[in-house]
């Protein structure tokens, strides 16, 4: 691993870095890396975030996001920077293969790399790691990385504070998860005393959506939400043909899996959708019930306790019977 003093040394000259983070970014996977990309750029390094894939457009007003470069629409310009990278920041994820194709090419990079995440189980690809699966967000910890490990707390300008504060909003579900603790609270202080405006950047997540996606919204709650009573548990259930039919974008679901959440009694929730070659589940879960653990052990995914994900290449129909087919197991934690 390398040194932090080493690290931060590299980092008083000038260098070329990338920045890159999971594919399908959300708030947090975009609000730390403009974040860390605001901060780098005013030391006069030549930074560029590249992104896997594409992200919603309720995420496209952050600072410097005119300036990132899409992997899967950019691959020749995308591979020539990874190439001359000297530093590679991989943030909210701990394991290659979830950058896609990607991957592979900064896996091949001779630049050092810097994970900075909150996952479990991080794969050994790093040169450096500023990990914590504590931490709420990722954007937490690019703070942490910024205040306490490099010392520059003056460089947390507006923009770098408003892009953490989304990040941090975001994964803790505006800031209603067990893990956002008071000195989570104490950063988002100093964050709007920073400069972030946080009833806009609210407003801007949440409150801003096209016709197309709060219809979409509105028709899982109102025809596609079945509650299981026995288990304490709620799912919605959605396949291809609705998703044509509402046009929806990336980004649309994002926050439909909360809504099962708010039911009184419920403990666990899931979201699951049919995309094109996959099957897709998003978890939420309540109190000490092990969401990750259901991904991680039968849908080749992972997470944190109370949100996770996992997908399969089975049909629509037989990942809902296999994701009921395993609440039996789980009674004991779901209704006591």
């Amino acid at each position: 691993m390398l040194q932090l003093s080493r690290l931060r040394s590299f980092l008083e000259q000038p260098r070329h870095i990338v920045i890159t983070t999971h594919h399908k970014p959300d708030g947090d996977a975009m609000g730390s890396s403009l974040g860390l990309y605001n901060y780098l750029i005013q030391q006069g390094h030549h930074v560029t975030v590249i992104t896997p894939t594409d992200y919603p457009d309720f995420l496209s007003w952050m600072p410097g996001n005119g300036d990132v470069l899409i992997y899967t629409d950019n691959v020749e310009k995308s591979v020539e920077l990874v190439a001359a990278a000297e530093l590679i920041f991989c943030l909210d994820f701990n394991t290659l293969s979830r950058i896609n194709q990607f991957g592979e090419i900064v896996r091949a990079s001779t630049a050092q790399k810097v994970m900075i995440d909150h996952h479990l189980e991080p794969e050994d690809f790093d040169d450096y790691r500023h990990w914590d699966i504590n931490a709420c967000a990722t954007a937490q910890l690019v703070y942490d990385f910024i205040v306490n490990q490099l010392h520059r707390k003056e460089l947390i300008n507006k923009d770098v504070a408003t892009c953490l504060y989304t990040g941090i909003m975001t994964d803790s579900a505006s800031f209603k998860l067990p893990n956002t603790t008071a000195a989570v609270h104490r950063i988002v202080a100093e964050l709007i005393d920073s400069g972030a405006v946080n009833w806009a950047i609210h407003d801007l997540v949440y409150s801003t959506m096209s016709e197309d996606r709060l219809r979409f919204t509105g028709y899982c709650i109102s025809s596609k939400l079945e509650v299981l009573r026995d288990f304490n548990t709620s799912l919605i259930v959605v396949n291809k043909k609705e998703l044509e039919h509402y046009n929806v974008e990336t980004g649309d679901t994002e926050g439909i899996v909360n809504y099962g959440l708010g039911i009184e009694g419920i403990k666990l929730t899931a979201f699951i959708v049919e995309r094109k070659d996959r099957v897709k589940l998003s978890l939420r879960s309540k109190g000490e019930f092990p969401a990750n653990e259901i991904c991680k052990k039968y849908f080749n995914g992972g997470g944190h306790r109370n949100a996770a994900g996992g997908e399969s290449s089975a049909s629509l129909e037989e990942v809902v019977a296999q994701f009921k087919s395993i609440l039996p197991a789980y009674k004991k934690l779901l209704i006591q």
